[in-house]
């Protein structure tokens, strides 16, 4: 296994320690969470650094790197509606796209299409990033502040969530006419 796919292994393995943090009975829990969400997410761009920079790319690691993706992200979208921090409606926004790109990834795979991510599609992944860690922060630093930061931003990826899944089926129109023909 090379290195780039020991990082995506460690981001999965990232996530029950991200769980168990957040749920800890212990001071500062949330922070604990944050910073392990954080390391987690930074894997997600150092594995795709090295496996470009040293030619790792793997099939394997294209198959489980947007799968520890989105263990990690759903694993925080859901711990952040139990706790009442986030809106039902948001996470089932986020994962449902997710689902749907992923599926039509999957889809395309078969017929021997590799669709590549779109830029709308990476900053709405630093925006989840970015508004998880605020949430997941907002019983420390930032409950201090009266502009509500981290929902601010969580909406912003929302709507990068919904504007890069258009995106990605325009771009992809003629993959998509591919795999929905009738044969």
């Amino acid at each position: 296994m090379n290195l780039a796919n020991k990082l995506t292994i460690t981001r999965i393995l990232l996530v029950p320690v991200f769980l168990l943090m957040f749920y800890l009975p212990i001071e500062h829990n949330t922070v604990y969470a944050a910073i392990i969400f954080i390391i987690a997410s930074i894997t997600d761009s150092l594995d795709g650094y090295v496996a470009r920079k040293y030619d790792l790319i793997s099939n394997f690691g294209k198959f489980i790197d947007p799968i520890a993706d989105k263990l990690l992200v759903t694993a925080a979208l859901i711990i952040l509606v139990q706790v009442g921090r986030l809106d039902a409606i948001v996470a089932i926004i986020m994962i449902s796209r997710e689902f749907i790109i992923s599926g039509f990834r999957l889809v395309a795979a078969v017929e021997g299409v590799v669709i590549a991510a779109g830029w709308l599609g990476k900053v709405k992944t630093v925006l989840q990033i970015i508004a998880i860690v605020a949430m997941l922060f907002s019983d420390s630093f930032l409950s201090a502040w009266s502009f509500p930061f981290a929902d601010f931003v969580m909406w912003l990826a929302v709507i990068f969530s919904v504007v890069s899944a258009i995106e990605y089926f325009a771009r992809n129109k003629e993959v998509l006419a591919q795999i929905t023909a009738v044969k």
